[in-house]
């Protein structure tokens, strides 16, 4: 068992690795294509993220969430990495990661047509964990979820765990910074919720039709194209809801 360990391992405490990547400017080269590659593959998660905290009720609390996520998301991303070549195994991971996605779009929907509903069974509810933990857990739950398929397409690029931690790392920072920036864009622009619940189910369908048994890929050009259309067509109906409402005054 730790001589398993030390395989899977043992490349992230070898000094002499770190310093040989460090020094390379052809290993920072690839390093930033996988930071490109990363930023890419976690526009879905970005969308997920800012989704989910807007479930806290201060700016605070939703960047400490996400503050948290960051760390936990490292931490899983060491992990997953030290296993990936058994990663593509995992196929199930993705199919319980869309069940989640369908649920949590599915569930905001429902609650938009039935707000009433929702304070009665809220009195009736008691939480596993306070609101804020459970925000944070489901942002790990998401990060795993997602962290997948760009290690897979990481260590497509590099067999160098080292180099694709460092890629990771850099890649999820960037990638929290897109959540805080649509985190922001949900506050001004209400209708950018409704429009993220609606992506949220379109990932989950993503997610699915990617296991081993489908296999049908979209390419991350293609949905990033989608979620460009779905933010200009909601800029336009949140500009005419505007327009009216002040003309109605």
């Amino acid at each position: 068992m730790i001589h398993f360990l030390q395989t899977l391992y043992g490349p992230f405490f070898d000094l002499n690795n770190w310093k040989t990547v460090i020094e390379s400017g052809s290993d920072w080269l690839i390093i930033f294509s996988l930071v490109l590659i990363e930023c890419l593959l976690s526009v879905d998660n970005a969308i997920v993220l800012a989704a989910q905290t807007q479930k806290l009720p201060t700016k605070k609390e939703q960047e400490k969430s996400l503050f948290y996520g960051l760390w936990g998301a490292y931490l899983f991303r060491f992990l997953l990495i030290g296993v990936g070549t058994f990663l593509i195994k995992f196929w199930w991971i993705k199919v319980i990661g869309a069940g989640y996605l369908l649920y949590l779009s599915i569930n905001h929907f429902w609650k938009m047509a039935h707000p009433h509903s929702d304070q009665h069974h809220s009195k009736k509810r008691k939480r596993l964990l306070p609101l804020f933990w459970s925000v944070v857990v489901s942002i790990e739950l998401m990060d795993i979820v997602f962290s997948v398929d760009s290690i897979l397409a990481s260590l497509a690029i590099s067999p160098n765990p080292v180099i694709v931690l460092i890629g990771g790392m850099i890649g999820i920072l960037c990638m929290r910074g897109i959540a805080e920036v649509i985190m922001q864009l949900m506050k001004k622009i209400p209708e950018l919720e409704v429009m993220a619940y609606a992506l949220i189910a379109l990932i989950a369908i993503k997610l699915f039709i990617s296991i081993p048994a489908i296999d049908i890929e979209i390419p991350a050009a293609i949905f990033g194209m989608i979620v460009l259309i779905a933010v200009v067509i909601t800029l336009i109906v949140h500009q005419l809801r505007k327009r009216r409402g002040s003309s109605s005054k």
